[in-house]
């Protein structure tokens, strides 16, 4: 029997065998809320599935024209059976898992780099950037013009709306295609902004809330600020929500039941552990105050289920763009190797029973930001519209 045979009866054989697995609540980055850790359980082994595995991977080691180990391929095989779950879960390091884990869920970040538009040029280009750091080890420099992120092109875009690509949840990734590259460039977000709640009073009594992320203490902070305000005769605040990527469930559920005296906020479905309902409690905070919510199609997940909950509760108006559609919640399963998967186990649905998933949340005026528009101009103009609706 050939050395190799002996690998692939291995191979077969520990495949019949890996029937279960563990998991356990660790902070992991753009998912929301955790449950109880599932007992391990067996699985039922599709043998004839694992045969034509086993057969596949017996050609791609002795034909593939460059020589790659055992492990090479297995790593390969894992990585490619979770990615293609959906786009959110993937198959981390035991150093890709080790880093995560040192994050505190929902806090947001941007790489290691600022970027600066040079008129002369009309460009975006790198500064900041520091010899040694992680984005320079990759080939990036200091002057380098930055044409793509996220497959955006940027020549058009103004500050905000660049900043709004860099920014996401601590540990995401970010694509970066720099000028005379073929090639995109993968970098982790992680360098921590900060995220309090930005308050301005527009002279029309219209407060704006700019809410980078749902954290912990975000709806004290809104309820805070608020109050704060509220001697200036209030007539409506705005929540701009734009390039939020989410953060918690908790802080956007308890954010929404601010405004929401009843009645669901969300649902999770998940195959494995339930559903969930979440409901308002009775209150009187807020009820007479008009509410105006602002998004864009960087608006995602936390983000999405509260701007979901006070739409279909007929609570707020919703201005701005079609939001990016992520309604998932995630997990981390640790592996005895040091890695672990991230895996999505939960749906979020609306109030109303409607998916978020790749589905986002439609505003009542769709309003984008064009690049030629101020952002002072741009805000007032979403205050009044605010006051003129009829919700």
């Amino acid at each position: 029997m050939t050395p190799h045979n002996n690998i692939y009866r291995a191979l077969f054989a520990s495949l019949l065998m890996c029937g279960g697995y563990s998991s356990f609540a660790a902070p992991i980055l753009h998912t929301h809320e955790w449950g109880e850790s599932p007992e391990s359980r067996s699985a039922e082994v599709p043998i004839e599935s694992i045969q034509q595995f086993v057969q596949i991977y017996s050609i791609v080691k002795d034909n593939y024209v460059d020589k790659k180990s055992d492990d090479a391929l297995f790593q390969q095989s894992i990585q490619g059976l979770v990615s293609g779950l959906d786009r959110y879960s993937r198959y981390l390091s035991a150093e890709e898992y080790r880093q995560l884990i040192q994050y505190t869920e929902g806090d947001l970040a941007s790489v290691d780099f600022n970027l600066n538009y040079d008129t002369h040029m009309r460009a975006w280009q790198i500064q900041d950037l520091k010899t040694g750091s992680d984005s320079n080890k990759l080939g990036l420099r200091n002057g380098q013009t930055i044409l793509k992120i996220d497959n955006q092109e940027l020549k058009n875009l103004n500050q905000d709306q660049v900043l709004g690509l860099l920014y996401g949840s601590i540990g995401s990734t970010v694509q970066i295609q720099a000028e005379n590259s073929t090639s995109t460039i993968i970098l982790v977000r992680n360098k921590k902004v900060e995220t309090d709640i930005e308050p301005e009073l527009l002279h029309n009594q219209v407060l704006v809330l700019k809410i980078r992320v749902f954290q912990q203490d975000t709806a004290n902070e809104i309820k805070r600020i608020i109050d704060e305000y509220s001697s200036n005769r209030l007539k409506a605040v705005v929540l701009d929500l734009r390039n939020n990527p989410g953060g918690l469930l908790s802080a956007a559920v308890e954010s929404a039941d601010l405004f929401l005296n009843q009645g669901l906020i969300v649902t999770t479905k998940s195959r494995s552990e339930g559903d969930q309902q979440f409901q308002a409690l009775p209150s009187n905070d807020f009820q007479n105050l008009k509410v105006g919510i602002l998004i864009n199609h960087r608006s995602a997940s936390a983000a999405e289920v509260f701007t979901a909950a006070l739409k279909e509760h007929k609570r707020a108006w919703v201005i701005g763009e079609n939001s990016y559609g992520k309604g998932v919640v995630q997990k981390l399963f640790p592996l005895p190797s040091g890695a672990a998967l991230q895996m999505t186990v939960s749906h979020y649905y609306t109030p109303e029973g409607h998916m978020i998933e790749g589905q986002g949340i439609q505003p009542h005026q769709t309003y984008p930001l064009s690049p030629e528009t101020r952002e002072d101009a741009y805000l007032e103009h979403v205050a009044e519209l605010t006051l003129k609706s009829k919700i």
